[in-house]
């Protein structure tokens, strides 16, 4: 079940030993009560939000979702993630994403971010997205 509640930002926030500054918003999945992946989306800037990402599970139901939030309901023309983790990495390559660029130190001593953009027009559950049929 998606789920769109502060449950997501504490799961989220906890995985990734990271806060996010308000005004943040959040969508998981839920399992059995729990939350099980999830998604915070901060610093909008218009053309851009950040995204970050934990946990496991992801549906094609929820990534298409999660296009539709960014792409249509914000109207971004991308969103940028940065993460350490190379799973997460992989996932964003697989949706679309192109590694921008490495920020050195960025999770503490010793502990690089790895940029990654995703585009609209290279999100690859963009079929059916309102940007795709105008």
């Amino acid at each position: 079940m998606i789920v769109a509640d502060e449950r997501v930002a504490h799961f989220v926030s906890g995985s990734l030993n990271a806060g996010f500054c308000p005004p943040w918003t959040a969508m998981g999945i839920e399992r059995g009560g729990a939350i099980v992946a999830g998604v915070v989306f901060n610093c909008f800037e218009g053309p851009d939000v950040h995204v970050s990402a934990a946990g496991t599970g992801w549906t094609r139901a929820f990534l298409r979702e999660v296009g539709r939030y960014v792409f249509d309901t914000l109207g971004c023309q991308r969103m940028t993630m940065v993460t350490e983790s190379e799973a997460v990495a992989g996932l964003a390559l697989r949706l679309g994403g192109l590694i921008e660029g490495r920020m050195r130190n960025h999770f503490g001593a010793g502990r690089d971010g790895v940029l990654i953009g995703i585009l609209r027009d290279d999100w690859r559950y963009g079929i059916g997205l309102k940007s795709r049929r105008d």
